[in-house]
């Protein structure tokens, strides 16, 4: 046998993870232009995925070329070149798509600002495709990860504590159910914006949420799903730097974040928001946050719910000490906050800012007024808010019974240990540190 037809070697470890790293860069950007250029987000990604095999048994002996996006790119336009001629049955549509690809493969070096600006509109396309309405929350959560953040299905699975089947098959039948309704590859005309781009900001924070609060598993929290959060906000915000609530989330993601060096102990434990060592808070991601939210809060003239939290936040980040929070500006935001988007949740809230501005009595009567809310049954925070409230009015027997209450709902080991310890500090008569 001769060398030409000897099997590639595997990469070596640095190449691999020069490899993995470059797809976790490109990827996003790759598909989003195969999607414009072939109509079929279902088919860009497998074309992506060539191109990432032909990197995997070319780069090791070539090394890592120059401009990695633009290889990866050129492979999977000729891959989809073949494709189309491949098929017995070329009907024109595919013809036209087979010589137009053809015509910006051999058009040489391109207007690099061109380039970048059509990039740029491709990945904002791409983000509402991904996040389209006619998928559901959790499809569209999973679809974004792999299509934006470049993870794979395995490490999509292990972020949610799910099957890989179970996310392999809920991504196939997101990109079925976009081709079966014949989604338009475009940013939506300007009445139907405001909606689709609800649905985008939605799917970015609830990937931040299940990273900084894991609902479920032993970690306390997932430092990589909010720093991939984070990635998808800051694209969005450069891709649509006039759209208030955009920076308002950012701003939110980017102060909650910098909490994540101290809200953990030194084998894992949680520790609450009043507990922290502040010293160990990221200033510069704070300040990011609080440029974020004087950007949101200068384009809009009155504030929308990302931003109402992203000042609540805020108000925890310049405070250099706990008790110099100014609880009462908290609790008169979420009471805005309530007012434009009525939720028991922000209600919770509420009552925890009332009962740090007020005393304990005051929150636990906010609490109450809420406390046979159907969709606050199953919810761990609720007996855990209202535990901490009895226990600091003395009532020890029923902030014990509040606290295991919470405990088992709650699905999250670290945090299931947190309850248990509250707990046992009520049945000894001790008031549970806040």
């Amino acid at each position: 046998m001769t060398a030409d037809h000897e099997p590639t070697p595997p990469p070596t470890d640095e190449t691999h993870a020069a490899i993995d790293a470059v797809w976790r860069i490109e990827s996003a950007r790759v598909i989003a232009g195969l999607t414009r250029m072939v109509h079929d987000v279902g088919l860009a990604e497998e074309l992506a995925q060539d191109a990432l095999v032909a990197a995997l048994e070319q780069w090791p002996q070539t090394g890592v070329p120059r401009n990695p996006g633009a290889w990866l790119m050129a492979i999977a336009k000729r891959r989809a070149i073949d494709r189309f001629r491949r098929q017995e049955r070329l009907d024109r549509k595919h013809q036209e798509i087979a010589r137009d690809l053809e015509t910006e493969l051999n058009s040489g070096v391109e207007d690099e600002a061109l380039l970048e600006e059509q990039i740029e509109d491709d990945l904002l396309r791409l983000m509402f495709v991904s996040c389209h309405p006619v998928l559901s929350t959790e499809a569209r959560v999973a679809l974004t990860l792999k299509l934006l953040g470049g993870l794979t299905t395995p490490e999509i699975a292990r972020a949610f504590l799910a099957s890989e089947s179970t996310v392999a098959q809920r991504i196939v039948r997101a990109k079925r159910t976009l081709a079966d309704a014949q989604v338009p590859f475009e940013v939506p005309g300007r009445d139907e914006l405001p909606a689709r781009l609800d649905s985008v900001l939605e799917v970015i924070y609830l990937i931040f949420n299940e990273g900084y609060s894991a609902t479920a598993g032993d970690d306390w929290l997932r430092p990589e799903m909010c720093a991939e959060a984070l990635r998808l906000g800051r694209i969005l915000a450069g891709l649509m730097p006039d759209e208030a609530e955009v920076h308002g989330l950012v701003a939110l993601m980017e102060i909650q974040a910098s909490r994540t060096a101290a809200r953990r102990g030194p084998n894992g434990e949680a520790i609450l928001l009043l507990d922290q060592d502040r010293s160990r808070w990221d200033q510069l991601m704070i300040r990011r946050g609080l440029d974020a939210l004087e950007r949101a809060e200068d384009l809009a003239a009155e504030p929308g719910t990302y931003t109402m939290q992203a000042a609540i936040a805020a108000c925890h980040a310049r405070a250099a000490r706990a008790e110099d929070t100014d609880w009462e500006r908290i609790a008169s935001l979420y009471g805005l906050l309530a007012a434009k988007q009525p939720s028991p949740i922000v209600e919770l809230n509420r009552a925890v800012a009332l009962s740090m501005a007020r005393g304990p009595a005051a929150g636990l009567a906010v609490v109450d007024a809420i406390r046979d809310e159907p969709s606050l049954r199953n919810y761990h925070l609720l007996p855990s808010v209202r535990g901490d409230f009895l226990a600091h009015l003395g009532r020890f027997d029923e902030a014990r019974a509040e606290f295991e209450q919470a405990a088992e709902l709650t699905r999250n080991q670290a945090e299931r240990d947190l309850l248990n310890s509250r707990a046992e500090s009520c049945a000894n008569g001790v008031v549970p540190e806040r």
